[in-house]
């Protein structure tokens, strides 16, 4: 497998710097669906818990306070544990 998702807990700091209070929010309940990436998008958790598993990889779990970027071209699985609430930005 090529690129991946990389997840990381940004201070607040860097989550000032990046103007991440700035960015649209996204929010689903509980639910599973496979999800594309078109372009490389990155996101910040503010509530909730998601399993993403790449097609042909291993689960990550994903939750609060989690910064996450999805490159582009990436095929997964959403599996939404707790109602998710996110920031996002798109490249």
């Amino acid at each position: 497998m090529g690129a991946r998702i990389t997840i990381r807990r940004p201070d607040e700091a860097e989550l000032q710097r990046l103007g991440i209070e700035h960015w649209p929010i996204w929010s689903k309940g509980p639910s599973i669906f496979p999800w594309s990436y078109d372009t490389r998008e990155t996101s910040y958790i503010v509530e909730g818990r998601v399993i993403v598993t790449p097609d042909g990889g291993e689960p990550l779990e994903i939750g609060v306070g989690d910064l996450a970027s999805f490159p582009a071209g990436l095929s997964c699985t959403w599996d939404i544990r707790e109602p998710l609430r996110k920031h996002y930005h798109i490249d």
